[in-house]
């Protein structure tokens, strides 16, 4: 005899909406408690490809479909079921199908998936040699899209998406592949409004800068863009002297000439600093920092810091400079 929640499974596939739609919304509010999501997960069998044909169908359903399976994918074993039936590659359709509403859920749903070790494999399409790398691109376009203010972000998650994929080489060789052009395009969204956006880019820099060894010259061919996306967030709130500035290429001294809102989120400003840290430990990138008065910087911003773990990376990559062969100490000047 059937259960009351085998059952509920079932009427997911009834011909007749309504029921389906009930059924939908009381499957997507047990997925908000621990108790219901454990219940349901006996069932994922059916329950899972059921959800997943309801994505494509109206808003009604496929709403409560997308936010039933991201609270789902939240459990690692539900997660991994979905990589193995296709869950990506449906997410991904859905996703770029212009009748579809639920684009910020699906982004959310890929945030989740890409937790796996199989889910990034998923994404990055590896084994698929001539596709390869085709979602992760599409996935770039959209996130470095303008957006409307005004309007829901759906693409905004799309930036923890690449968080996940770069802490595999295969994710940082694709992003760092100059004939690409990925994580150029990524870069340029730093100063975004929307603080996921601003997190996403600069946990996916930092994640790519542990290529450094191997990449330093891809991540240089992008230092236009690299060290403002680095060296503003830890550059404190001074104005910088003009003796400071003539020593910085102009898209960093025209920033730091001004009043500067403060990057408040410290996980961001500690990405940075791994991420200079990263580059400076080679030679041709501590040059590199050198060139741009980027000691400096990092000396005035330092000044201003007062959260101790963002105070201990500023002290890390400090150490690095003043032990590193062939450079000096920064000096002491004080900016106006």
């Amino acid at each position: 005899m059937a259960t009351e929640l085998e059952e509920l499974v079932g009427f997911l596939s009834s011909p007749s909406p309504t029921v389906t739609k009930a059924a939908v919304d009381i499957v997507r509010g047990l997925t908000g408690s621990e108790d219901g999501l454990q219940s349901l997960a006996n069932y994922a069998k059916i329950l899972l490809p059921s959800l997943a044909r309801l994505l494509s169908g109206k808003k009604e359903v496929s709403e409560p479909a997308g936010e039933a399976l991201v609270n789902l994918s939240q459990n690692s074993g539900l997660a991994a079921k979905m990589v193995e039936m296709g869950m990506i590659n449906a997410a991904m359709d859905i996703l770029y199908n212009p009748d579809s509403s639920i684009g910020r859920l699906l982004a959310m749903l890929l945030v989740n998936l890409t937790q796996l070790d199989v889910g990034v494999a998923s994404l990055l399409q590896t084994g698929e040699e001539k596709m390869q790398g085709l979602y992760v691109m599409k996935l770039v376009r959209s996130f470095c899209r303008s957006s409307d203010e005004a309007r829901e972000d759906p693409f905004e998650h799309v930036g923890s998406v690449l968080v996940n994929i770069s802490k595999q080489e295969a994710g940082r060789k694709l992003l760092l592949d100059p004939r690409r052009g990925l994580l150029k395009q990524i870069i340029r969204q730093f100063d975004s409004s929307s603080p996921l956006r601003r997190k996403g880019v600069s946990g996916t820099i930092r994640n790519c800068c542990f290529e450094a060894e191997s990449q330093l010259q891809n991540l240089l061919l992008i230092s236009e863009f690299l060290w403002p996306a680095l060296l503003l967030p830890v550059a404190g709130n001074k104005i910088y002297s003009e003796q400071d500035r003539s020593k910085m290429p102009l898209e960093l001294g025209s920033a730091l000439s001004i009043e500067r809102e403060p990057v408040d989120d410290p996980e961001i400003r500690v990405q940075a600093l791994e991420a200079i840290y990263l580059i400076s430990l080679q030679e041709a990138g501590l040059r590199a920092f050198w060139s741009v008065n980027g000691p400096r910087i990092i000396q005035v911003g330092y000044e201003d810091e007062e959260d101790p773990k963002v105070m201990g990376a500023y002290e890390q990559l400090g150490s690095m400079l003043i032990n590193s062969s062939g450079t000096e100490e920064p000096t002491t000047e004080t900016s106006n």
